[in-house]
């Protein structure tokens, strides 16, 4: 699931209150603002059925946009989440990740069929790892066996700080989960190993590359990786609850707000918000990112194992099948007390036109609902199913 990451733990114009919570552009359509009232109901029921804090959502349509709310940022103040609010992202991370690195075998700096060992040599060696055998494209699509260092969760609270190369030292004492290219698995070590490599091939901070590749040329303004253990969340934001994966009703509820993400880095460390994400997946799901080649890389899907139902996984990017078939594209990510999607259509000229984007902050569901993800899929069914008459 997205929420592997944690097993530790622009301008708007035109734009007019709506009714319980939400804001739509003038103009818009009968049947979107139908869909519209449709996932405000569902973002009440989070709150009211599911017992969330607070959810927020986002919704590009073209040239429109609708925010819709419920609960609350602060259960102590009772203040509202607002539009601006930031939050980390978990796993969406790795989309960003993924887009510097190809981004860098577009120039001709690096190639997918590099491998681990030519980039960070004898860093993945150990209980028959072997780095060899690990291209650049099997760690951005989770086949490369490599194991998920935030499955140890013992060793990870043994250490009191988390640079990169102490999170795959982890990875190194267990043995592989499968020989490279011979299966699937979700592996946070993964995208560290990638953050690594585009460490090493530009000799430049990830959080640099990141800004100056995506955050400042695309208007992301409250996108970024945190430097270093910085546990702080620049800018307004909401708090961030959890209940440390307890899924017992009266579980007590912990604020995770001020969190050293170093230990989830280029796999889940980063904070952004719904209208940057939007942004972001908007132009990457329409070609205004990638040249046509990486474009095609990233969006070629391998099939998954135990995670997200009916999902396949590109190179940091899924495409999720919905329940009516429409296929939505995008990431999700998780880690205590925030849980996000970020998903839009992706079918011919209108590549990126549609998006939404919704965060909770806190890390449980109840009310009928497992888990987040299927709140989050009835939300993804009720703005996209309607195009297609379902």
């Amino acid at each position: 699931m997205h929420h592997d990451t944690t097993r530790t733990d622009s301008g708007r114009r035109g734009v007019e209150p709506a009714k319980a919570g939400g804001a739509v552009s003038e103009s818009a359509p009968a049947s979107a603002t139908e869909g519209y009232e449709a996932m405000q109901c569902l973002l009440q029921r989070a709150v009211t059925e599911g017992g969330l804090p607070g959810i927020l959502a986002e919704v590009r349509d073209g040239d429109r946009q609708w925010f819709g709310t419920a609960g609350v940022a602060d259960t102590r103040t009772g203040r509202k989440r607002a539009q601006q609010d930031r939050f980390r992202i978990g796993s969406i991370s790795k989309t960003f990740v993924a887009t510097v690195v190809l981004q860098l075998a577009a120039e001709g700096r690096l190639s997918l069929d590099d491998t681990a060992e030519q980039w960070l040599p004898g860093r993945v060696r150990g209980h028959d790892h072997d780095g060899a055998g690990v291209s650049i494209r099997m760690l951005l699509n989770h086949t490369s066996g490599v194991f998920n260092y935030t499955d140890d969760q013992a060793a990870l609270n043994r250490c009191e700080t988390h640079p990169p190369e102490s999170l795959v030292q982890i990875a190194m004492s267990h043995p592989p989960t499968f020989t490279p290219g011979s299966g699937w698995a979700y592996s946070n070590t993964n995208y560290v190993l990638a953050g690594m490599i585009i460490e090493r091939v530009t000799g430049r901070a990830l959080a640099e590359e990141i800004t100056e590749r995506i955050s400042r040329p695309f208007g992301l303004a409250g996108t970024y990786l945190p430097h270093d253990s910085d546990p702080t969340i620049l800018g307004p934001h909401s708090r961030h609850y959890t209940k440390l994966f307890r899924t017992d009703i009266g579980a007590p509820v912990h604020d995770a707000t001020e969190l050293d993400a170093s230990m989830f880095w280029a796999a889940g460390g980063m904070i952004s918000t719904a209208g940057d994400l939007n942004r972001f997946f908007g132009a990457l799901l329409g070609g205004r990112i990638l040249p046509p080649d990486q474009q095609r890389d990233m969006f070629t899907t391998v099939p998954t194992r135990n995670w997200i139902s009916n999902a396949a996984y590109g190179l940091g990017v899924s495409s999720v099948r919905l329940p009516c078939g429409e296929t939505v594209w995008g990431m999700g990510g998780a880690l205590f007390g925030s849980w996000s999607y970020a998903y839009g259509a992706r079918a011919g000229a209108g590549d990126g036109e549609q998006m939404v984007t919704i965060n909770v902050n806190g890390d449980w569901c109840e009310g009928g609902w497992d888990d987040p993800i299927g709140m989050f899929t009835d939300l993804l069914q009720a703005k996209f199913c309607r195009r297609s008459g379902t």
